[in-house]
């Protein structure tokens, strides 16, 4: 909201300093009927040059001078009156002079105005058809942010769900770490117990082994003496 109305305040100044600055121009102008007609056209100018771009500005800026410098021409060119005596005949009529000159100083002005009102209006012209494309732009960021917002929406939402999701999943590999602990713990108590087993087993086997051994010895020894006795009776 800010930046049109800083725009608005500039171009005011600018008009303020255009009318200034030609503030001279009207005051050499002479309060007479041509002059009048100069000044409407002259403030004609200043309005079309509020309207116009910067480069009709200092096209209007140049024609103004011009113009200008042609009104006081033909305002100067008008002959004073002589105390000569010169046959009249030989001396152009003052009046149809000025009003000769005062003609064509009118007509350059308003052929000058009539191109600068053309160069007004094809610049208004180029500054709406710039306003509409970047009207047209305009609106379609707005809806390519209103677009860009919605999926923002539903991409938060989305993400809430996976954090959600995620939270979850965190919780249950945390059960199920501490269930393959609790696992890894009892296998590890197995494990204990049947090398406990083994041990024992082995030393059961050996123990069977040299019980066996002496039972045979034994027996190997009553065998023989059994043998030794029947002999000698």
């Amino acid at each position: 909201m800010a930046h049109w109305r800083e725009e608005y305040s500039a171009a005011l100044a600018a008009r303020d300093r255009r009318e200034k600055a030609n503030v001279a121009i009207l005051n050499a102008c002479t309060p007479s009927r041509d002059s009048c007609v100069w000044s409407v056209i002259f403030r004609w100018f200043l309005f079309l040059t509020d309207k116009s771009s910067i480069a009709t500005d200092t096209q209007l800026a140049d024609r103004t001078g011009r113009i200008a410098t042609a009104v006081k021409s033909a305002q100067s060119s008008t002959p004073t009156e002589s105390h000569n005596e010169i046959p009249h005949s030989l001396v152009p009529d003052p009046k149809k002079q000025a009003v000769v000159s005062s003609g064509l100083s009118l007509q350059d002005a308003l052929a000058a105005a009539r191109t600068d009102l053309s160069e007004a209006q094809r610049s208004r012209s180029e500054l709406q058809d710039r306003l509409t494309r970047t009207t047209a732009e305009l609106e379609k960021l707005r809806k390519r942010s209103s677009q860009d917002s919605r999926r923002i929406g539903a991409l938060e939402k989305e993400v809430a769900q996976l954090q959600l999701r995620l939270k979850d999943r965190d919780e249950e590999l945390k059960g199920k770490a501490k269930l393959l602990d609790d696992f890894q713990d009892e296998l590890a108590s197995l494990n204990l117990q049947l090398n406990m087993a083994e041990e024992r087993s082995n030393r059961l086997q050996k123990e069977n082994q040299e019980l066996v051994d002496r039972w045979m010895a034994r027996m190997g020894k009553e065998a023989e003496a059994m043998n030794e006795a029947s002999r000698f009776s």
